[in-house]
């Protein structure tokens, strides 16, 4: 079984969020299954593209409306990902020091032409085709109803649901940019007098996923205006619950953390790293330390932390790290709250990998406060790591945390706000001085989130599309 992954991001080339962590560690695992998986994304102006060697194995020329593209097809010439991997070269859109952009309309169109364009002329067809999110949106139509592509029609096309929030629409004025179709068919293009790829696809594809089962039932009652949609499609929806690569997130081999550990050594190991966190920000280590990594945006409800953090750290004798970038009024409002607290409150805004991993390996308590989590990784990772979260009860936090109070190993609240936050706050501090944290912390690093069984499940999903297969 071919199967060819489409999508604006893959770890390690390009990460704005979980979407590159799934793409970064599927089709590895599918392979391992006995598929054939590899992904294809755009080719941006970053890191890794400027100290990687790259060569062609396609170039053409794609016809934007009245305008000419030269494009070519790239891939690595040393590949150590365990899947193959393809960029699509639009020199004049996608090579870009930016991922996303103010307006990516024409960008991600040319990636998807261009990408289809290469496709449609090899010599093997992949078995599934396998789009992730907007930004590859309009590739179930255009297989579907381009006449340029009509080799593709019976190729099944899964979709993938990562963000419902956003979907990449724009107007009618601009559908002479897709290759041509019949146009009674424009109506598939449509939702609210806009063309939307995020509800094309829902439309067009042969199933649609989502990140985690709870975030598909919530979709149907809070999907930025797609309910209805994904209501009425709702007999080719599933929910899988996203894995995470254990390669990477193993704290045994991890060489980002300060000391590596296991069951066995969890204690000692998580002390080295706490220490070093600790001295690293001016942190007193004999504090609980609750840490947060990730987008300082409304959907992870860090609007609240402010708040949060102030009314959190002065009634409690606890330590606060963040990590993380977003909206700059948030930024600057938690940058200020270093004065304020000493010893017990740092932030790091920005991103760091390596950071990031030691603070997995060094809080007591993970934040995750979100308003919406299709599935969210940072709980999954916390976990391996003994880390113990706290989260709100939402998508796929919901899946894979349980409280302690239920006979589980998380901290979970019903609502983001800042008196329930701020509540969990407190019962997992009074938890991390019970006998039970040091034993609750080591037993979650044996919980399996690997992409395993979620990896199976899309194989038998792409099976049951084509029995043949």
């Amino acid at each position: 079984m071919i199967i060819t992954h489409l999508s604006a991001e893959c770890y390690p080339i390009a990460k704005i969020g979980g979407l590159a962590d799934v793409l970064g560690a599927l089709p590895k695992y599918q392979n391992e299954l006995g598929a054939t998986a590899q992904v294809v994304m755009p080719f941006y102006n970053n890191k890794f593209t400027k100290t990687h060697k790259f060569k062609p194995v396609y170039n053409d020329t794609i016809l934007m409306g009245e305008t000419d593209y030269d494009f070519r097809i790239l891939t690595l010439v040393d590949n150590t990902l365990g899947f193959d991997i393809y960029f699509v070269d639009v020199p004049e859109l996608l090579y870009s020091d930016f991922v996303y952009t103010s307006d990516d309309t024409e960008r991600f169109l040319a990636f998807q032409i261009a990408a289809l364009d290469w496709i449609a002329q090899s010599e093997t067809l992949p078995d599934v085709i396998h789009c992730h999110d907007h930004h590859t949106g309009l590739i179930p139509f255009m297989a579907q109803e381009s006449y340029r592509y009509s080799m593709l029609r019976k190729i099944p096309v899964a979709f993938t649901i990562h963000n419902a929030q956003y979907q990449g629409s724009f107007s009618h004025d601009l559908v002479y940019l897709i290759p041509e179709f019949k146009f009674s068919r424009v109506g598939l293009l449509d939702w609210n007098h806009l063309i939307n790829p995020l509800a094309c696809a829902i439309k067009c594809s042969w199933i649609v996923s989502t990140v985690s089962p709870s975030y598909m039932d919530e979709l149907k009652e809070s999907a930025n205006g797609l309910e209805t949609l994904l209501s009425n499609e709702h007999a080719k929806c599933i929910g899988i619950l996203n894995g995470i690569d254990t390669d990477v997130w193993n704290t045994e081999t991890d060489p980002l953390i300060i000391k590596n550990y296991n069951q066995d050594t969890v204690e000692a190991g998580k002390q080295a790293n706490k220490e070093w966190l600790c001295n690293e920000f001016n942190l007193d280590v004999n504090r609980p330390l609750f840490a947060f990594i990730g987008r300082l945006v409304e959907q992870k409800g860090a609007d609240l932390f402010p708040k949060i953090f102030s009314e959190s750290l002065f009634g409690n004798d606890i330590s606060i790290l963040l990590l993380g970038s977003g909206e700059k009024h948030t930024e600057n409002e938690l940058r200020n709250l270093k004065t304020k607290f000493g010893d017990k409150y740092n932030a790091f805004i920005g991103y760091d990998e390596k950071l990031s991993h030691i603070i997995y390996a060094g809080a007591d308590f993970l934040l995750m406060p979100s308003r919406v989590e299709p599935c969210g990784l940072n709980q999954m990772y916390s976990l391996k790591y003994g880390t113990i979260p706290v989260v709100n009860s939402v998508g796929g936090l919901k899946d894979t945390v349980e409280d302690i109070l239920d006979g589980g190993f998380g901290i979970c609240h019903n609502s983001a706000t800042v008196s329930e936050v701020c509540e969990a706050i407190e019962r997992a501090n009074a938890f991390y001085y019970t006998d039970k944290f040091k034993q609750t912390r080591s037993e979650i690093m044996s919980i399996d989130h690997s992409w395993h069984a979620s990896a199976k499940s899309y194989i038998n999903v792409y099976n049951s599309l084509n029995p043949f297969l």
